[in-house]
């Protein structure tokens, strides 16, 4: 459409004719008319390996000097290294008149390739255009996580590998790192040069490249490709209509809700509205966040549901004078539990903030799911621990300080005689009920110690599971004290000494509790093991903060 200054009236430019840009040969061009003149030229601008074999000759100065595409290419090689080094995007621009017999033409129906011939070149445009200030931490706070950043571009190969070192994708060329086993060339590649290896050569290479200039469509899916057979999941970002065939093909397609295309949004699963890549890092950790939220929700609430089930089945051991199960929990006391043990508590684990570690861990196996074989195991063992300590107070109560004596009838209602099984039944509410919300805070860390006093002073710090304990406490003492509910609605009574039992228990549960996680931790593989690639990454992150807190006390 031209620009508005040279196509206004006062200029008399038109544009008539516009050859788009194609990522397949990287150039575009335009056929302006002077309106007053009638003369019409071709202007042709793209990357300078696409414009130059275009030209016969180049402009210096008011002279036109004859030339070859290959001693244009060299007389350009060292101007175009030096601009790209300083991270600018270089354009190449070239124009010509066109003939009478073109100017007769509909050139909208011409054969480009036969158009844009006997150019002559102009000279070198650079563009800058700064990476974002937070583009270098966030693919640091990629590589920490064990997340390999991929640069895919179309600019020129310099250009890219500078703009990669800028935001930390590249290491810079001086520094020593003994452990790399591939050099800078095989970092840093051209389309071309990727587009000619075969699959064997690619899967044989130490490393895959980190950058790729002058990327077309198709290369970029077969860079995909080779990730996936690394194993590798594959998040790729993309804006444009050429973006979409490798969106498409990535395991996450990522389109910019700003710049992107519609092309480009339909192809993808996700649209990032701000078009910002700390925006993906921070999705990266929320939802690292909330898997791990959702596996503490399943053992707090399933752990719980499991405790109730031992201690109501052992239950059914314990008979009256009858021979009639005597029950240690009522069906309405079971009701009370659940709801104060089983939804607040879970939904405060919901809420979980992300732990400072979270982005230290690897990526999990795509086939991990939520419930490992360790969270069931966590679910059988606290589940098995609280029931059984419940059950055991029931006993302890009734024939350890007791006599012994169940009286009959005790299911039905409350009557002197049942006093002792009444107060037992207290004592397992209280027991199973402070049991379960302190289960709650062992599931904020599924190996790390919760009760030494370092954690202790950050109870806190989940306001909604603090709440849900308090209240549950509170309403678990009224159940316990209020004339008529507790005798007659729940079935139970009010303590006394026996909430010395009770204290007793839930210290050797929080006891068993740290010895549990203490032999995971001891005995267990890490719940994550780090790849060689994603040590490499994590190592990269570790440099670049120490050089940069270096960095900071110097200025300081």
């Amino acid at each position: 459409m031209g620009k508005p200054l040279l196509t206004s009236d006062t200029h008399q430019w038109s544009v008539v004719c516009e050859y788009p840009f194609d990522s397949g040969i990287k150039r575009m061009s335009v056929v302006a008319v002077n309106n007053i003149t009638g003369e019409k030229l071709l202007f042709l601008k793209g990357a300078t390996e696409r414009v130059v074999p275009c030209c016969s000759g180049r402009q210096d100065g008011d002279l036109t000097i004859a030339t070859d595409s290959d001693g244009l290419q060299a007389y350009l090689d060292p101007r175009i290294q030096e601009m790209a080094r300083d991270g600018l995007r270089v354009l190449s621009i070239a124009y010509r008149h066109l003939t009478e017999a073109e100017s007769e033409l509909d050139m909208n129906k011409a054969d480009r390739e036969g158009v844009e011939l006997n150019m002559t070149f102009l000279g070198l445009v650079g563009i800058y255009d700064p990476p974002r200030p937070e583009s270098l931490p966030s693919v640091m706070e990629c590589y920490r996580a064990g997340i390999q950043v991929t640069m895919l571009t179309g600019d020129h190969p310099a250009t890219a590998a500078a703009i990669a070192r800028q935001v930390g994708i590249l290491q810079h060329e001086t520094e020593d790192d003994s452990h790399c086993t591939v050099t800078m060339g095989q970092l840093v590649m051209t389309a071309r040069e990727f587009d000619s290896l075969s699959d064997e050569e690619i899967d044989a290479l130490p490393e895959l490249p980190h950058v790729i200039a002058r990327c077309s469509p198709d290369t970029k899916v077969k860079m995909i490709q080779a990730m996936h057979r690394r194993n590798g999941i594959v998040a790729m970002t993309g804006d444009g209509v050429n973006d979409s065939p490798s969106l498409k093909f990535a395991d996450v397609g990522i389109a910019m809700g700003m710049s992107g295309s519609d092309v480009a949004k339909q192809a993808s699963e996700i649209i990032l509205t701000d078009d910002n890549f700390a925006t993906i890092v921070r999705a990266i950790r929320e939802g690292r966040r909330i898997f791990n939220n959702i596996q503490r929700f399943c053992c707090v609430l399933v752990g719980g549901n499991v405790a109730e089930l031992v201690c109501l089945l052992l239950g059914l051991a314990f008979r009256d004078k009858l021979n009639e199960t005597v029950f240690p929990l009522s069906p309405v006391a079971i009701l009370v539990n659940n709801l104060l043990t089983g939804t607040p508590p879970a939904m405060a684990l919901g809420l979980e903030k992300a732990w400072p570690t979270i982005m230290d861990e690897p990526p999990r196996p795509p086939t991990s799911g939520l419930f490992s074989w360790e969270v069931q195991a966590d679910i059988v063992f606290y589940g098995l621990t609280i029931g059984l300590l419940s059950i055991s107070n029931f006993w302890l109560v009734i024939s350890g300080f007791g006599n012994g004596d169940m009286a009959q009838h005790c299911n039905m209602e409350y009557t002197d005689a049942c006093d002792l099984v009444f107060r037992a039944r207290g004592t397992v509410f209280a027991t199973l009920t402070i049991g379960i919300l302190l289960h709650a805070y062992n599931c904020r860390r599924i190996r790390g110690p919760m009760w030494n006093w370092h954690m202790i002073k950050r109870f806190h710090e989940n306001k909604f599971l603090l709440a849900g304990f308090i209240s549950g406490t509170i309403l678990c003492l009224l159940c316990m004290y209020v004339p008529g509910l507790n005798t007659k609605v729940l079935k139970m009574k009010g303590i006394s000494w026996e909430w010395g039992v009770v204290l007793i228990t839930l210290l050797v549960f929080i006891i068993i509790s740290e010895i549990y996680k203490f032999g995971k931790r001891r005995f267990l593989k890490p719940l994550a093991v780090a790849t060689e690639e994603q040590v490499r990454l994590q190592r990269i992150w570790t440099e670049n903060t120490l050089t940069s807190m270096n960095n900071s006390g110097l200025e300081k």
